[in-house]
């Protein structure tokens, strides 16, 4: 077992205050954003095997067999192939959409056969793999995920009453769903800028006159998720975007799987996220930076539907886990009492451990761990089973083999 030291990033979308609670230490004042845990080359986590500080990447790199185990090499090859989170967000993070895995790697053979450098700020695929992703919330957390029925955006946009809306109102009404919110999608994002930000500013002088003149309305918590994305992006298209979307409010333990091309924005709050290992991100609006529109209306998936809130289903031996159509990761929790059974974590594959509450110990080969509040742990593949006991609540993060 190896206690791991993880690296904050300090995204200026970070709560100040969320992760320094998490970890225990007082806060710098500065945005702290992401807890990375895991062996991601962008910012791996780092062990100690009696020789000093290592980075997790290089030790599995040094012995992906070993460290991995044969079937997970065989499956997903000599990497990690999921990348551990805790997120805070205080400040909405971008509308964006991932691609699938034919998309991530047509999309980054082309950018390499045209030399367009890794690093530009206009690059769509960084890497050729997809970004499958689930958020499971610590704390109250917003978002925006999917598209919802274009009739009912239609009836919340009419609420409103905002000339500006009205081309848009026009095409839900009047357009097949997926005609419609290809079109409403485009629209948007191929307005004069100038047009963009009078409607936006007059879209929020209405979330905010709704919100007082109707508190109890069914849409009054969606109005208000916009009208904080509009407070953070007064100029933006992605906020006109945004009411296309489902708004959902998270409550802890409750969780969102984000699957290739669906539309998605957190807008504030804490949670356990765990993705497939890429950085592959097409951004759609509630950002300064590079919207490549043409390709985004390429990879998004113009379906209505839910958002499709999960929570938990019970597994074996007191395991909570978060099902998903993918293999690449496997969270779920343990919730365990001082006074209850020791629970059991098989070692088939490699995993990582995270106690967001209280404190867990494991024991297993002769050795112990214990975890606090914030604290986290990496075991390599061993095809033997760890116990777990002590009064807290644990993430495991590993694959399905």
């Amino acid at each position: 077992m190896d206690r791991l030291v993880n690296t904050v990033r300090p995204y200026a979308w970070g709560s100040t205050t969320a992760i320094p609670t998490l970890l225990g230490v007082r806060p710098t004042g500065e945005p702290q954003a992401e807890l990375w845990l895991g062996a991601h080359p962008g910012e791996p986590s780092r062990v100690d095997r009696g020789e000093g500080p290592r980075s997790l990447a290089e030790v599995i790199a040094a012995d992906p067999v070993g460290e991995l185990g044969a079937e997970a090499v065989e499956k997903f090859g000599p990497t990690l192939p999921f990348l551990l989170k805790v997120l805070a967000a205080e400040i909405p993070l971008s509308l964006q959409v991932h691609p699938d895995l034919a998309q991530a790697k047509a999309g980054f053979a082309a950018e390499e056969a045209t030399g367009v450098p890794v690093e530009a700020g206009h690059r769509n695929y960084k890497d050729a793999n997809h970004k499958p992703e689930l958020i499971c919330a610590l704390d109250e957390f917003e978002g925006l995920c999917g598209f919802r029925d274009p009739l009912a955006t239609a009836d919340l946009m009419e609420q409103l009453a905002v000339p500006g809306l009205a081309p848009l109102i026009d095409l839900l009404r009047t357009k097949p769903a997926e005609q419609a919110l290809r079109e409403a999608v485009a629209t948007v994002l191929s307005t004069d800028p100038a047009v963009v930000a009078v409607t936006v500013k007059e879209v929020a002088l209405a979330l905010d006159r709704v919100l007082v003149e109707q508190p109890g309305s069914p849409w009054a918590p969606a109005w208000s998720g916009y009208a904080y994305a509009a407070k953070h992006f007064p100029a933006d298209a992605g906020v006109l975007a945004a009411l296309l979307l489902n708004h959902v409010r998270l409550q802890p333990g409750e969780a969102l799987y984000l699957g290739a091309g669906i539309p998605h924005a957190y807008l504030k709050g804490t949670g356990v996220e765990i993705m497939a290992n890429s950085d592959n991100v097409l951004r759609c609006g509630l950002t300064p930076k590079h919207v490549d529109v043409p390709e985004l209306l390429r990879v998004v998936r113009f379906e209505a539907g839910e958002a499709g809130v999960r929570g938990p289903v019970a597994g074996e031996d007191g395991e909570e886990l978060f099902a998903v159509p993918i293999d690449e990761f496997r969270l779920s929790r343990y919730r365990l009492t001082a006074d209850g059974p020791q629970r059991a974590v098989s070692g088939r594959a490699a995993q990582v451990l995270l106690c967001t509450e209280g404190s867990v110990r494991l024991t297993g080969a002769g050795e112990t761990l214990t975890l606090e509040r914030g604290q986290s742990a990496y075991l390599p593949a061993s095809g033997r089973d760890t116990l777990l006991s002590g009064a807290g609540v644990l993430f495991r993060a590993t694959v399905t083999l």
